[in-house]
């Protein structure tokens, strides 16, 4: 490798951008093209840096598969940036093998950590955890140290691990302040911000209040039963009740629970289930319906038992009622969390995140963007969407997460 693309090389690991391309912007060989493309990829022009990539990978010959592999992790962390969650990872996980089998070890830790990245987008913590697993951090240059760091934390935030979460963001910032690199240094704060900031509303005896994400960690390991209205779930003592799929019995359960210890008006909970203004005899059938199928659904949690006017939830064990809910009250909460990240997202991208429809999500861009919540950027298969800065707004109870009780 000749001395200017040496230089360029380590201008771009110290985050000298355009000392970077002053070395090399005038060179069309594969390897200027790559150095070329990565750092335009780092001063946000990503279509001029895919473009470039994929020029060096064709560029370089079948006896040079690292440098082909390497343009692959490169054009994977481009994706995974622009939010395209439909590339191909069959690609990174083959470029990965060859770089661990040629002995390139800091960047096939770089093409597993980023393959985790991608899986703790889309929900899957067991398996970005076990992406993880096998990389000792230790011998990673600081840069991938720090993007590592911030993955393990990512992954213990979302499973209300703060200790070991802060103990990470610790490490990344370390490592993040002897890469020496400010944008580095910028994302494990914001990351560390999330942790400090109110998460979602606590509803118990008649108040609200905020809590921050140890209070809801230690919320869950108390003897309450909790209604969580982020993850659509009743949890107690450690069993984890799924309603997402049962939308009305989840109304049900969350409208018996703000009012506990006591009772609910059965016209109260037929409007709050069903939408119904004047409750007549089928929907007073219906609801004694779906009443039974909430006491199958929490047995051995809950009771619901019948008062004179209504209903009131009675927990089996627990020792109090509460219900977790969002920071605001908001049905596309799930998708506002996700544009939340500060990337532009594809419509396409965010049906795979939430595991719904592209149709779905489209209504719901659409009415997010009359209302002004969100804003389209582009025109056609290249419009992208994202959402007005909203400060303080800590997305880890809100994104897609693992099976309940995992």
């Amino acid at each position: 490798m000749d001395s200017l693309i040496t230089a360029a090389a380590q201008a771009l690991a110290t985050g000298d951008l355009l000392g970077a391309l002053n070395r090399v912007a005038l060179r069309d060989d594969p390897p200027a093209l790559a150095l070329r493309g990565i750092a335009m990829a780092q001063l946000g022009d990503l279509e001029r840096a895919k473009i470039l990539l994929k020029r060096a990978g064709r560029g370089f010959g079948a006896k040079e598969p690292v440098a082909r592999a390497r343009c692959v992790v490169a054009e994977a962390e481009i994706a995974l940036v622009s939010r395209d969650l439909g590339w191909p990872a069959g690609r990174l996980e083959a470029a990965q093998a060859t770089l661990d089998a040629h002995g390139d070890r800091p960047n096939a830790a770089h093409a597993r950590n980023l393959a985790a990245r991608r899986l703790l987008l889309i929900g899957r913590l067991d398996d970005a955890a076990r992406m993880l697993d096998g990389i000792d951090a230790h011998l990673l240059p600081p840069t991938t140290r720090a993007t590592y760091e911030l993955t393990v934390a990512g992954i213990a935030i979302r499973r209300l691990r703060t200790e070991t979460a802060r103990t990470a963001l610790a490490r990344a910032g370390a490592a993040a302040r002897e890469a020496g690199i400010p944008s580095l240094t910028v994302e494990v704060e914001g990351m560390a911000q999330a942790l400090d900031t109110p998460a979602a509303r606590l509803i118990a005896d008649g108040e609200e209040r905020p809590l921050l994400l140890d209070e809801v960690e230690a919320l869950f390991a108390s003897d309450a039963l909790v209604v969580d209205a982020c993850r659509n779930v009743v949890r107690a003592a450690g069993t984890v009740i799924p309603l997402a799929t049962r939308p009305v019995l989840f109304a049900l359960a969350r409208t018996l629970a703000e009012a506990w210890p006591g009772d609910v008006s059965r016209s109260a909970l037929i409007a709050r289930a069903f939408g119904g203004r004047e409750a007549d005899e089928s929907h007073r059938a219906r609801l004694r319906v779906e009443i039974g199928r909430l006491r199958a659904a929490l047995t051995g949690l809950a009771e619901v038992g019948a008062t004179e006017r209504g209903f009131a939830l009675n927990p089996v064990r627990a020792q109090g009622v509460a219900v977790l809910a969002p920071p605001f009250d908001d049905r596309n909460w799930a998708m506002l969390a996700l544009l939340a990240d500060g990337e532009t997202w594809s419509s396409s991208a965010l049906a795979i995140a939430l595991g719904v429809s592209a149709r779905t999500v489209q209504r719901s861009l659409e009415a997010l963007a009359a209302a002004g919540r969100v804003r389209p950027l582009g025109r056609g298969r290249a419009r992208r969407w994202t959402i007005p800065s909203m400060p303080g707004f800590p997305t880890a109870l809100l994104l897609p997460g693992p099976p309940p009780g995992s």
